[in-house]
């Protein structure tokens, strides 16, 4: 943006300039001609008592290529190795009758120890009640009186170019305030989180804000500070909030149930592309088409059919499969929705219920032997991966039992059993079905694939 010269600027300004500079003082006169000079200060001063600082403590295994060689581990039955790794965060009162605090769920997954440092130097241990790692949302209680919760704010009356502050502890240093606007809603498709509504911000947001408040001029909180964008985590003037109204909703459910209790609609989709909208004689690409409908599932009940069109939900226009994706999973089971499809290029309606995520898991043992000691799922209508990739997912993995000790991994993605292509947990059963061969696992870790070999 060209920078601006003076004549753009108001005479008191230029007078405020002008008796600073001739004066030789270090800091701003209280008034000019009279008037009081706009601060934050007072805001400030009502809205940090309720942010903390957050430390933790936690164990991480050790990586080292020698320990994770699972010949090494059999041969000399050498327990994991795990060091001690200390991090910081903020967090924010939302419940000060029964200490109930927000912060995100990386600043608190896998700590063993939580220490909560109030705005006047109070330190106090917490514990969690509850995490979802899908929305990056946490929330952890302590015991204390005296404790002030944030004003809450509507984030959906939220605007691009609306003022908002953002407070926290970045980089250890103890409360920080920075200042900014809204610079954008509704962030989505960032693979950051795996669900995503974002509100995008340039108020300066760094390394140790993660689970900050973010509020408005009136000081009322309208998200929670969780990510960067930036080379070498540095703020570039890029960073998001999670909405407080999508907080909230999280933080309600993981305090009376301890967990998200995610709701699924059942149908699996692609993106509406011009050359697809054209193939179904569509005069539009924008919606998602429906390629697969779960039986029994609310879809089904709704009637949906593969090929059916979907264009908004309870009365949000669906740009792509992502904001589907991410407006199904973040509604509650027994939700009502009322979706506006085109079938054969016409218009109509469909209703349905949302129901509760079923997940499928099992014991490795029950499967063959020599998977004691993991658990393996089907993978879930939330992940990302749903309706992309088939296999069977590794939801947990014991320590020091054979599934770890031949490198398997919580995460993984098992797409072959002896050379066998598996699906799902059926296919899995299936194949591992008296089949006295070598276990031979073809793996998807990431972005790498890899053979894991059970003898």
């Amino acid at each position: 943006m060209p920078v601006r010269s003076l004549s753009h600027y108001s005479v008191p300004l230029l007078l405020m300039l002008s008796l600073w500079y001739s004066n030789g003082e270090a800091a701003l006169p209280a008034t000019v001609a009279g008037q009081s000079l706009p601060t934050l200060a007072p805001m400030v001063e009502r809205v940090t008592s309720s942010v903390v600082n957050i430390a933790t403590r936690s164990r991480v295994p050790v990586e080292n290529p020698l320990l994770s060689d699972p010949f090494f581990w059999r041969f000399f039955n050498v327990p994991q190795q795990y060091r001690q790794v200390q991090g910081l965060g903020s967090g924010v009162v939302i419940d000060a009758d029964h200490g109930y605090l927000v912060t995100n769920h990386h600043v608190i997954a896998r700590a063993e120890d939580i220490q909560v440092t109030l705005h006047g130097g109070r330190q106090l241990e917490a514990k969690v009640i509850g995490s979802d790692p899908k929305v990056d949302v946490a929330v952890i209680k302590v015991n204390a009186d005296r404790l002030t919760a944030a004003k809450i704010a509507d984030s959906d009356r939220l605007r691009v170019g609306d003022f908002v502050v953002a407070i926290g502890n970045p980089f250890g240093l103890g409360q920080t305030v920075t200042s900014g606007i809204v610079s954008a809603l509704g962030r989505r498709g960032l693979g950051i989180e795996a669900f995503e509504n974002f509100i995008q911000t340039d108020a300066s947001i760094n390394p140790g804000n993660s689970g900050g408040a973010l509020v408005n001029l009136r000081g009322e909180l309208v998200g929670i500070n969780t990510a960067i964008m930036g080379p070498n985590g540095g703020n570039i003037g890029i960073g998001f909030a999670i909405p407080v109204n999508l907080v909230l909703a999280v933080a309600t459910q993981l305090i009376k149930y301890g967990k998200v209790r995610r709701g699924v609609l059942g149908v699996v989709t692609q993106d509406l592309s011009p050359i697809l909208a054209a193939a179904f004689d569509l005069g539009r690409s924008q919606g998602v088409i429906i390629t697969r409908v779960k039986a029994g599932s609310p879809a089904a009940r709704a009637g949906l059919r593969p090929g059916d069109v979907i264009v908004s939900f309870n009365g949000h226009r669906i740009e792509n499969s992502a904001d589907m994706r991410n407006i199904v999973g973040l509604l509650t089971v027994g939700t009502k929705v009322r979706m506006e499809i085109l079938r054969d290029g016409h218009k109509r309606m469909a209703e349905a219920v949302i129901a509760g995520m079923k997940t499928q898991t099992v014991q490795g043992r029950a499967l063959d032997p020599r998977l004691a000691g993991c658990v393996l799922s089907n993978i879930e209508e939330s992940s990302l991966r749903y309706g992309k990739i088939a296999g069977v997912r590794v939801a947990k993995v014991q320590a020091g039992s054979s599934a770890s000790c031949a490198n398997l991994r919580p995460g993984d993605l098992i797409l072959s059993i002896n050379r066998q292509p598996v699906e799902n947990l059926r296919d899995a059963r299936r194949v591992l079905r008296g089949d006295p061969n070598p276990l031979l696992l073809n793996v998807q870790r990431g972005q790498t694939h890899l053979f894991i070999l059970f003898q």
